[in-house]
């Protein structure tokens, strides 16, 4: 598979507690200069970043992050700020205890919400593939499609697991037509990366395959 390829669907990330501006700024210059789908950064970044890029590259941010269980009005109000800010893209946490208590409507209503609350901008959904069964996963993909949103994504990247190949297929299986696959956390090759988007994913959540193109050490998300 073409590297520009593989390139053209990394949401190149960096969403480490610690992330200076001197590091945002540098993978927004590696997103730019490597052709990347999007950069991925804490909100906080999201204004000065969109500055910075000028328009040249989509700023992704993640809201209810990593675990989730953020209040829907808390959600919708990080999501919209995010956007106001300068945001192209939202990646959101479900809340994966009420998933587990089966209020699904809930899980449905919220997601709705965030994506209204994103005005129009893309709206990936986070379920942490790694902390559920896979009846849960298959119900997820189910609520997904139904909801408005862009994409369903595996991973946080700050759990217990991230992608595996074997959760993109089962999405693939499972997701209605429009809905389109992320998978995010340990994406660790380009082997990794190549087999991802052939079973079904059109995004990849990952810092390190920029860091094998650049020949640095792929550490990290």
């Amino acid at each position: 598979m073409d590297i520009k390829e593989i390139l053209s669907k990394v949401d190149h990330t960096l969403l480490s507690q610690s992330a200076t501006w001197d590091e945002i700024k540098a993978i927004c210059d590696d997103g730019m200069k490597y052709g990347c789908a999007s950069v991925c950064i804490p909100a906080a970044y999201v204004r000065q970043a969109a500055e910075y890029v000028n328009g040249k590259l989509p700023i992704c941010t993640v809201i209810g992050f990593p675990n989730g269980y953020s209040t829907t009005a808390a959600k919708c109000f990080e999501a919209n700020n995010a956007v106001k800010n300068g945001a192209e893209e939202i990646d959101m946490v479900i809340n994966i205890g009420a998933l587990k208590d089966k209020k699904y409507g809930f899980v449905l209503e919220e997601i709705e919400a965030v994506k209204e609350a994103c005005e129009g901008k893309l709206l990936k959904v986070i379920i942490e593939t790694c902390l559920l069964t896979d009846e849960e996963k298959i119900k997820m993909c189910e609520i997904v499609s139904a909801s408005g949103a862009d994409y369903i994504k595996t991973s946080t990247g700050f759990s217990t697991g991230g992608a595996t190949r074997e959760d993109v297929a089962l999405f693939a299986k499972h997701v209605a037509p429009h809905l389109k696959i992320k998978a995010a956390g340990g994406i660790a090759s380009l082997e990794d990366a190549e087999d991802f988007i052939k079973l079904g994913a059109s995004r990849l959540g990952t810092s390190r395959i920029v860091k094998i193109i650049k020949n640095e050490e792929a550490q990290g998300y």
